[in-house]
């Protein structure tokens, strides 16, 4: 053989794997569509930001395209948690599941919001 050494081909089938990637519209990391466990990732795993592709109440693409916020986590009854997020551009809402390598210090933070800043003042349990 010459000085240069060529990777084998193999001649029987083997299955391709797809590896879509995007690149987030809030903090720029190039993230991999693929989610931990096989599912599919809508959503950066650093910031938890998105984009508004999809038509929820359409049911079809969405002409919005824009930054979809992360706002809240909604707990189900089988204890799966859910990303909700909100269009910063037409206001509408969506969740999504989490990934097992999402930001887990952001998630803790919107899980915890509503019990460090209650809409009400905490004064009125000492009054029941």
């Amino acid at each position: 053989m010459s000085g240069k050494e060529y990777p084998r081909v193999s001649t029987h089938k083997t299955r391709q794997v797809l590896t879509d990637t995007f690149t987030c519209v809030r903090c720029g990391l190039t993230v991999t569509g693929a989610a931990p466990g096989g599912g599919r990732r809508n959503h950066c795993p650093s910031c938890l930001h998105s984009l508004h592709v999809l038509d929820r109440a359409e049911g079809g693409p969405s002409e919005c395209g824009s930054r979809m916020a992360p706002i809240s986590i909604a707990v189900l009854r089988g204890g799966d948690w859910m990303l909700i997020h909100r269009c910063t551009r037409c206001g509408e809402l969506t969740s999504n599941p989490i990934s097992g390598d999402d930001n887990q210090l952001i998630l803790m933070r919107m899980a915890v919001r509503p019990l460090a800043e209650p809409p009400f003042p905490l004064e009125t349990f000492g009054d029941l």
